[in-house]
């Protein structure tokens, strides 16, 4: 089991760090990655923090993915701070898609979709066929995700994604305890999403999680 977009209180979540370790390792997760919402203003300093928390994480059997999530950053400058990201050491660059719920700028989806250092476009909403056919092209992984409102697209995201030959990816976007998913409730969230069940198994593999990483 793998979570790939997770929050703490190094910027809107409840949890330390090493707690949200904690309490995934519980729910039977392995691969951790903690993408804290980011922009200019901070983006070198929440890789560098994440980051001095990796061999804690190995004694709870967790590998930290230190990650951010570009949030509300202007379409025009996504693929330049999503590669400075990975230039400071980010694993994981997910970008704040334009879910229904958030005035987010128009043009996000299309910009994550064609940047090949963004790996998750995160709860892209009505995304077009256009870019989820550039999300296939440059690698980025289209979200199923768990958060309650951003959801209400899962199986429209995943209709389009499939039709577009897009990878997908089942995350939790935890802010909360409440927020973490198991295997199990994942495997429910693809399901709904209008996946069979073979399929919501490969989207859970590991073997997914290492492609969507680069791993």
């Amino acid at each position: 089991m793998f979570d790939l977009h997770t929050h703490t209180i190094l910027s809107d979540g409840e949890l330390l760090p090493i707690e949200l370790v904690r309490r995934v390792s519980v729910l039977g997760v392995t691969t951790l990655g903690i993408t804290d919402h980011a922009d200019v203003s901070n983006y070198r300093e929440l890789i560098e923090t994440v980051g001095r928390l990796e061999r804690s994480a190995e004694y709870y059997g967790v590998e930290l993915l230190v990650g951010v999530e570009l949030t509300h950053v202007p379409p025009e400058e996504i693929a330049f701070y999503a590669e400075a990201a990975k230039d400071e050491g980010a694993r994981v660059v997910v970008v704040h898609g334009e879910t229904t719920t958030e005035p987010v700028a128009p043009g996000t989806n299309a910009a994550a979709c064609r940047c090949s250092a963004v790996d998750i476009l995160a709860h892209p909403g009505f995304v077009t066929k256009d870019d989820a056919e550039a999300a296939a092209l440059f690698g980025v992984a289209l979200e199923i995700t768990a958060r309650c409102g951003h959801n209400r697209t899962n199986g429209y995201v995943v209709k389009t994604a499939q039709e577009a030959g897009a990878r997908l990816v089942v995350n939790s976007d935890a802010h909360a305890p409440r927020d973490l998913i198991s295997y199990d409730i994942g495997m429910t969230i693809a399901r709904g999403a209008g996946l069979s069940e073979e399929e919501s198994a490969s989207i859970l593999s590991d073997d997914n999680m290492l492609a969507i990483t680069r791993g």
